[in-house]
């Protein structure tokens, strides 16, 4: 079955002074000869995107900056009486309609939008009314699984981000360890699951994976200070999280399993490498 708005994979059936053609059950499909690789034959199988156009469904071999079903950071093009329209990394620009923006649309101003297909229209179609596509019943996640973090928005809290396309997690402000921008891409990893269903997410490893990561940066800072670190249980936790990026409660953890390893040794005035 064909995926409208991502990648499949396509044999050449004809070759015409326009390009190339594959055959599917939704007819003929052109891959304009521009973006033809070198040396393709008939009987070859291409990788290619399929996207959508008053004409039809085309093919291309460049890579889209978001698939459909996906929630990407992109910029405003244009902007007419219809709608606005993203550059998406395609000749042909993503669809943003009206009905589909609950604020006011500028352009060269950028914006988080969730990609579809239209079921009316057959168009592959932006929203910014994020919410509407989020899962809030049914979370298909576990703690500490590692999923792909799209920085959403900024409140009193921290930040609110979209998990792997689908949830919306928050990282706290406790455990926000490197500057962030709306629009960022991040590896994070679920923190806590609630009970209200909210999700807690975290750009550090969490468990014991996350202590043995500690423990790793905890040495390689050492190893860059001459062995020593002023640092220890009674040290604020604006300190710790400025010099090492982790919360005190991980610190506690990491030192003192270094510790029990013989690895470091405390002191008043710090922490030292053995």
């Amino acid at each position: 079955m064909l995926k409208i708005g991502d990648f499949n994979e396509l044999e050449v059936t004809k070759e015409t002074y326009s390009g190339v053609y594959f055959k599917s059950e939704l007819g003929e499909i052109l891959l304009l000869k521009k973006y033809v690789p070198e040396g393709v034959q008939i009987g070859d199988t291409l990788n290619v995107f399929l996207y959508t156009t008053k004409e039809g469904i085309l093919a291309t071999t460049l890579i889209p900056k978001v698939k459909v079903e996906e929630v990407a950071y992109l910029e405003v093009k244009d902007v007419n009486r219809y709608g606005a329209y993203l550059d998406w990394g395609l000749d042909k620009d993503l669809f943003l309609p009206y009905n589909e923006q609950p604020q006011k649309i500028m352009r060269g101003q950028k914006y988080i939008v969730r990609v579809y297909l239209d079921k009316i229209t057959k168009r592959i179609t932006a929203s910014t009314k994020i919410h509407k596509f989020i899962e809030e019943e049914i979370i298909d996640l576990k703690e500490e699984e590692t999923v792909n973090l799209l920085i959403y928005e900024f409140t009193d809290l921290g930040v609110k981000t979209i998990i792997n396309n689908k949830y919306i997690g928050m990282i706290y402000k406790n455990d926000m360890y490197q500057d962030l921008k709306i629009g960022d891409s991040v590896i994070g990893y679920v923190k806590k699951i609630r009970e209200d269903k909210k999700i807690d997410v975290s750009i550090r490893k969490t468990g014991r994976e996350g202590v043995d990561e500690s423990k790793e940066i905890i040495i390689d800072k050492l190893k860059e200070n001459n062995n020593f670190l002023p640092l220890n249980d009674k040290s604020s936790p604006e300190l710790i999280k400025d010099m090492l990026h982790m919360s005190k409660k991980t610190f506690k953890k990491a030192i003192g399993g270094l510790y029990k390893e013989r690895i470091i040794e405390l002191t008043e005035e710090g922490v030292r490498l053995k």
